[in-house]
């Protein structure tokens, strides 16, 4: 299993490094990726900098995770169109691959539905971008990680742990989960809302 974890530029990095090392933890290969290939990526707030190690394929990804964005309040309904316009044709590509799962932790679901990526499916984001996504016709959910099949969203910024938990347990089971929970000493918060 390989998961390509998107960088761009202006991204929040608890939003990437959480989910990263914890799918690293159990055993799933994991890159950092841009769509622009190899390259250093600065983040949001001019906080650090990741160097990104691939290109974003998604037909060489069973799982692509967006991250959000870190910016003032003010500035990030103009940074996630910049984003959502940059990446929208490799996202929409992943979405529609039927064995890729595309995953979002805060505003990455904001990121997808600005780009008219995900009308009518169920998401969650930061609880400041509920009605956004709304707006933009995603079934905004509040709750801490929404699984809607191939597209599990997480609410916020630490919630990325708990999404990256449970995309191990869905993919490797319940004692892999458990195992790196307790190796992160973390135990995962809220629910998993699920339509079934």
């Amino acid at each position: 299993m390989l998961a390509q974890v998107v960088l761009f530029d202006g991204f929040d990095p608890l939003d990437v490094i959480a989910p990263y090392e914890v799918l690293a933890a159990a055993g799933i290969e994991s890159e950092l990726v841009s769509a622009e290939g190899v390259r250093e990526v600065p983040s949001g707030l001019n906080l650090l900098s990741l160097r990104a190690v691939a290109a974003l394929d998604p037909r060489r990804a069973d799982l692509v995770l967006v991250p959000g964005v870190a910016g003032s309040v003010d500035e990030v309904p103009a940074m996630l169109a910049q984003v959502a316009t940059g990446l929208a044709p490799v996202l929409k590509e992943a979405l529609e691959l039927p064995d890729t799962t595309v995953a979002t932790v805060c505003g990455g679901s904001l990121v997808l539905a600005v780009a008219g990526l995900i009308p009518g499916r169920r998401a969650t984001s930061h609880h400041l971008g509920l009605g956004l996504l709304a707006e933009s016709g995603v079934e905004a959910i509040d709750a801490r990680v929404v699984d809607d099949g191939d597209l599990v969203s997480a609410a916020g910024i630490t919630s990325g742990l708990d999404l990256a938990l449970h995309l191990v347990e869905r993919e490797l089971g319940a004692p892999k989960a458990h195992e790196v929970e307790r190796f992160f000493a973390h135990e995962r918060r809220g629910v998993v809302w699920r339509a079934a």
